[in-house]
């Protein structure tokens, strides 16, 4: 079916964060005056559903403002320095906008993080639209921020696509009622996902013939 509009996952999907973030949540925790918790398990519990990830990274019933204070305080003062695009991304989404496409990003990362990272990757610009877990009431895997994209770009859903890199994003997608794709270059790995963004490229592609 024909699409008009790609929409992507931020963190481990288009961007390598893996150290930023986890940096980044164990310098709250050290606010909190918690042990820091392991790179790998930081990684491993991002995008698993079944964890609550307020109580789990930070012991809190829910996120607090001075959580978000010290967590953007730490990515702003260091993302310049511990991001990375994964390769072959520019160039995926300057053939998507040459295609026509509009582009977007779903994340559960703060807006100021998000918008100082892809204007760091000399990416914003691609982006038609960016909703961000503190522009809606509830974060991916909610709908929330898939249904506001499609709302901001007058669009529907069954001109949508998704794509991301966890089960959170799968979650969402499927509540939304757009379609998904997984990857499997960033921070999980799954069967029956996408491991090349050229792969990816080709598959996108065949949504405008």
């Amino acid at each position: 079916m024909l699409k008009k509009v790609i929409i992507f996952d931020m963190d481990g999907t288009l961007v390598d964060s893996s150290r930023v973030l986890s940096n980044a949540i164990n310098h709250v925790r050290e606010q909190l005056h918690l042990p820091p918790l392991n790179h790998m398990d930081i990684l491993s519990k991002i995008n698993d559903h079944n964890v609550d990830p307020a109580q789990y990274f930070y012991k809190s019933k829910h996120f607090m403002p001075e959580h978000q204070r010290w967590f953007s305080g730490y990515y702003s003062a260091n993302h310049h320095k511990e991001l990375l695009l994964y390769d072959g991304i520019k160039e995926l989404l300057q053939t998507l906008k040459e295609n026509n496409f509009k582009l977007a990003i779903a994340t559960n990362a703060y807006r100021k993080s998000a918008i100082e990272s892809l204007i760091h990757l000399d990416i914003h610009n691609c982006f038609d639209a960016v909703v961000c877990f503190d522009d809606v009431e509830e974060g991916k895997p909610s709908p929330k921020m898939l249904e506001r994209i499609v709302e901001l770009l007058s669009l529907d859903m069954e001109s949508a696509v998704f794509i991301g890199d966890g089960e959170r994003d799968q979650m969402a997608a499927s509540r939304a009622g757009i379609e998904y794709i997984m990857v499997a270059w960033g921070f999980s790995e799954h069967k029956n996902a996408v491991y090349s963004v050229e792969n990816l490229k080709e598959i996108l592609l065949g949504f405008v013939k």
